[in-house]
């Protein structure tokens, strides 16, 4: 028996009905989203931004204190070399050694036959201990054992090379 105006009789479907809410006033089944655990994402996401700006800052500020600690210590280390070779060459007697040891002004100073013929006739240099570099005067002590058993102490000036930046030796007094 069809049901008014055509349609088939109401029987049993498959969809599940879906009640329909009953008018104004009614009260849905959220009055508002769900809020649980909206502030700790928050705060947690908050925290991680502040962790990894400080993560960001600490490492550049580590990375620029490194830096200057590994370019003083190649100073002080380059320094005591340049020096040690440069007495080693006097102690060796080999003027031309010790000569190219010297900076860029001090070859420019003295010529290399000038040079070669003023320490050929100063003391023999016997021995010599090479001290700490001053990183900020870029000086070095030494303290020179002469032929006769004559000490004295010297201050060795240094300065960086133009070309290739390495340290030489600019003056001794």
């Amino acid at each position: 028996m069809p049901g008014a105006g055509g349609a088939p009789p109401a029987g049993p479907s498959s969809e599940p009905e879906v009640p329909v809410p009953a008018g104004p006033g009614v009260v849905p089944p959220f009055a508002a989203p769900p809020t649980e655990g909206r502030r700790a994402r928050l705060w947690l996401g908050l925290g991680v931004g502040a962790l990894a700006v400080l993560i960001c800052c600490g490492g550049g500020g580590a990375a620029v204190v490194g830096l200057a600690v590994s370019n003083a210590q190649a100073i002080e280390e380059q320094g005591r070399t340049v020096t040690d070779n440069y007495y080693r060459a006097l102690m060796e007697e080999d003027w031309s050694k010790a000569y190219d040891q010297l900076c860029d002004d001090a070859q420019r100073r003295e010529s290399r036959p000038d040079f070669e013929a003023r320490v050929a006739t100063e003391p023999h240099v016997s021995g010599y201990r090479v001290g700490q570099v001053d990183v900020q005067t870029l000086t070095v002590p030494v303290d020179v054992t002469l032929a006769g058993g004559k000490q004295e102490a010297q201050q060795v000036t240094l300065a960086a090379d133009q070309q290739t930046g390495g340290m030489e030796v600019c003056g001794v007094s």
